[in-house]
């Protein structure tokens, strides 16, 4: 049975399905790369509100300004942008069917449907998942990259953008020319400071071919801060299938962990949902909880993803049933990482890196050590090196996340233990690779790559840390190494 709002009705019971009038939505955010993550986290809490009779002039209009989302925007539109979310655990299998998005952007060059849609002051939020390393974020300084070409474009063709950011600012100059007042701009991607970085992007932009534009909208509109969390898998056959088992035929069903965790800065311009009402936190420490999931889920997911590709672990899970891979997490996580992350409200960091490895170790979620292992380069300099500077700075212990970037540069040689090749998996992947089969008769090669290391390869104790761990994975291989620093 083909998913539509035609056959809701007859889903099978098991899955819950909307209780409120789609028909009578009308749309409130544009979010902007609307991928797995988005409709497993943020469009399921708003459809949770929906569930109760709330926010239904808050749909969610989806967007993308890249031309290969073209195929996932028809198969959405063809099932009336319904998505079924199957949520994976060991004690069970459940799915409902969201529908708390009600239309799709047609992506074209210049974005002129999205710069109309956005425009229109119905839109009260615009909201983006576009990764991590896609903010134009100069790596060694944390400032603006004025001089990427899709910014060079965008500030000398403002009315034709190439960039996400570049459309926000040219709809939020027909809403200011119009008199129709600002949008809150909502980055819910995995960065430090998220808002203050969508912040960063957006002004420094528009002040390249409008500053006056540019201060208005630094001045009127609002960028809170967030923290996500769910472990939201790609979709491929298996998840389609499962969807089948279950009795929907949906193209792109999504599948997740049951745990979700949304913080957010209560700092909205133009209003917002209740999401207080379906779980989320309002909070004013978003700082806290940001750095304790960021610094021990996001940078855990990096510590196990180098060890688990040399050695063929084709998911998390497996990672985590590797003695060796779950070793490193732990001791890495104990003495490396935990002692730089403050407490929060209900949790310690210790408590929570245990949440974590139970959630890692789930062998329900299908989610695989490839994935988590994309755009190290962004990754790696976003979740790992903050922490790795915090312990130099303090005097701690660095040998663990020493080991985990020789494991890095290990990886992007490109090739695994057994012989397999490691395919392309970063945006910078030919540079990266050109410098790890360098580092291996060279090893500060690897931290020579100053966009990413910055001054951390003039740190005596990293640096020598850094050469002793990738030789010794060279000769003897990467499981000696993880015996070596745990003490086998």
């Amino acid at each position: 049975m083909k998913l539509t709002n035609a056959t809701l009705r007859r889903v099978p019971e098991s899955v819950t399905v909307p209780t409120y009038d789609r028909a009578k939505l009308s749309p409130g955010i544009v979010h902007i790369g609307l991928g797995n993550f988005h409709r497993a986290h943020q469009a399921w809490y708003l459809h949770r509100l929906m569930q109760e009779g709330l926010a239904l002039d808050w749909a969610i209009i989806g967007a993308s300004v890249r031309q290969h989302d073209a195929p996932i925007r028809e198969e959405l539109l063809a099932q009336d942008c319904l998505t079924t979310l199957i949520e994976l655990d060991p004690s069970g299998t459940s799915a409902e069917i969201v529908g708390s998005m009600t239309d799709y952007v047609p992506i074209e060059d210049g974005n002129r449907p999205l710069i109309e849609t956005m425009a229109d002051p119905a839109i009260r939020i615009v909201s983006l998942t576009v990764t991590e390393g896609g903010y134009y974020i100069d790596a060694a300084t944390g400032g603006f990259d004025a001089n990427h070409p899709d910014i060079q474009h965008d500030a000398a063709h403002p009315d034709t953008p190439k960039t996400a950011f570049g459309a926000m600012i040219a709809a939020l100059k027909r809403r200011r020319d119009a008199g129709h007042g600002p949008f809150t701009a909502q980055c819910c991607d995995n960065l430090q400071g998220n808002g203050a970085v969508l912040r960063q992007t957006i002004v420094s932009l528009a002040r390249l071919s409008d500053p006056d534009l540019a201060e208005w909208i630094d001045t009127t509109c609002s960028f809170p801060n967030s923290m996500v969390d769910c472990i939201v898998p790609a979709t491929g056959p298996r998840q389609i299938a499962l969807a089948r088992q279950l009795g929907v035929e949906d193209a792109v069903p999504v599948t997740h962990e049951n745990f979700r965790q949304w913080v957010i800065e209560d700092d909205f311009c133009a209003g917002r949902p209740d999401w207080d009402r379906a779980g989320a936190t309002l909070s004013d420490r978003v700082h806290d909880y940001e750095t304790m999931k960021i610094r021990i889920l996001n940078a855990g997911h990096q510590v196990i993803a180098g060890a688990g590709e040399l050695l063929s672990c084709e998911t998390v899970a497996d990672c985590m049933a590797d003695a060796d891979i779950l070793a490193l997490f732990r001791k890495v996580q104990q003495e490396e990482i935990t002692p730089y992350v403050a407490a929060v409200p209900g949790m310690a960091p210790a408590a929570y890196a245990d949440l974590i490895e139970h959630r890692f170790a789930n062998p329900a979620i299908h989610d695989t050590t490839r994935r988590v292992a994309f755009d190290g380069s962004s990754r790696h300099t976003g979740f790992v090196l903050p922490i790795l500077r915090d312990a130099l700075a303090a005097g701690g212990s660095i040998a663990g996340l020493s080991l985990v970037e020789a494991l890095w540069a290990r990886m992007c040689a490109g090739i695994r233990e057994d012989g397999k090749p490691i395919e392309a998996n970063d945006p910078h992947w030919g540079a990266l690779s050109e410098a790890a089969i360098e580092a291996k008769s060279r090893p500060c090669a690897w931290l020579e790559q100053s966009r990413f290391y910055g001054d951390l390869a003039s740190q005596p104790a990293f640096v020598s840390a850094f050469e002793t761990w990738l030789s010794l994975i060279w000769d003897k291989g990467c499981r000696e190494a993880l015996r070596r620093y745990c003490g086998g």
